[in-house]
């Protein structure tokens, strides 16, 4: 597949998204692996990389990605995310979530985003940031003001693009009408649908779709069995022992028609959901080069319209056990 649009931003169809490669997402990581990693996705064809703040302890992983790609930096579209790194003093505005620790917490009061935009350039090394994002809607502050902060930040020429993160449509349209938004980044796989309403919206302003845990969590590689200590998918509902393995089974057929095409499970999400939307680009992230190699290559693997309705209907052929979605309505 060719490179696709969001908004006025070029990026080829699979990103990579680099939460992976800090220790405590999947278990425990180092360094060079994950800067092994990060390279393998960009000499496999990624353009697109998604990082955050709030990535790792202490912006270890806006850093990582930083020293990974030092002389490299023109052969990327560089995203990251703000809001999670609250600074001393800063009161930190909770919200509920489905995972078992029950909640988050951010500040995207407008006094403090240009302090988080410049130490995520720090960070990355880097004097530009292509793609800035709200990590999360503040509860506590209207999204228009959080927004605006970062339409002062692309007057200044610190960030390129606006982005935004985990939004309703109704928080997408009042974001667009302060500052073009270019990319709305949400989770959307075979498994946790995207908001229709969202996407809607998104098509009508000409905004495109990040999608994040596009093979869900990484059980649509169908490689998943259990999930070990110090693995962030122990906090999901649908990666408990019994969930898992209800969910393996029900999504056979699935499994089935990605071996009828040659292609690996992962693979076959991942082509569906380009499928789905000329513009979206999924970010999966993984640490082993083959792996990102093969996600790389879902971007050329062609679904004519009996398949897509295979797929549909062994999808809505059942319900996934456990909750998938992180916000709470």
């Amino acid at each position: 597949m060719t490179e696709r649009t969001l908004g006025a931003l070029a990026a080829a169809p699979v990103g990579f998204g680099a939460m992976v490669l800090s220790p405590g997402v999947y278990g425990e990581t180092d360094e060079r692996r994950g800067q092994d990693a990060l390279l393998a996705a960009v000499d496999a064809g990624a353009t697109l990389i998604d990082t955050a703040d709030g990535y790792g302890p202490d912006g270890h992983n806006e850093q990582l990605v930083g020293r990974a790609l030092r002389g490299r930096r023109d052969e990327v579209v560089l995203a990251t995310k703000f809001g999670f790194r609250i600074p001393e003093g800063a009161e930190a505005h909770r919200f509920p979530v489905h995972f078992a620790f029950g909640e988050l917490a951010v500040n995207g009061d407008p006094k403090y985003v240009r302090g988080y935009a410049e130490q995520s350039l720090r960070n990355l090394g880097t004097d530009v940031i292509d793609l800035y994002y709200p990590h999360f809607v503040d509860p506590q502050v209207p999204f228009e003001e959080t927004v605006g902060a970062v339409a002062e930040l692309v007057a200044a020429g610190l960030v390129r693009h606006l982005g935004v993160s985990n939004v309703t449509a109704a928080q997408l349209r009042a974001a667009h009408a302060v500052h073009p938004v270019a990319a709305v980044q949400t989770q959307w796989s075979m498994w946790q649908p995207i908001d229709p309403e969202l996407l809607a919206a998104a098509r009508e302003l000409g905004v495109g779709v990040v999608a994040w845990s596009p093979l869900g969590g990484g059980f649509l590689t169908g490689t998943v069995q259990r999930v070990d200590d110090g693995d962030f998918r122990q906090h999901q509902a649908r990666f408990s022992a019994e969930n898992l393995a209800a969910n393996n089974d029900r999504y056979a057929p699935v499994r089935a028609i990605a071996a009828e095409l040659g292609a690996t499970p992962g693979q076959l999400a991942l082509a569906w959901l380009l499928h789905r939307d000329a513009h979206v680009v999924p970010i999966p992230g993984s640490r082993t080069p083959r792996h990102i190699a093969e996600n790389q290559a879902a971007a050329e693997l062609a679904l004519d319209a009996d398949v897509l309705a295979r797929i549909d209907a062994a999808l809505a052929a059942f319900e996934p056990a456990g909750e998938g979605a992180l916000l709470k309505d």
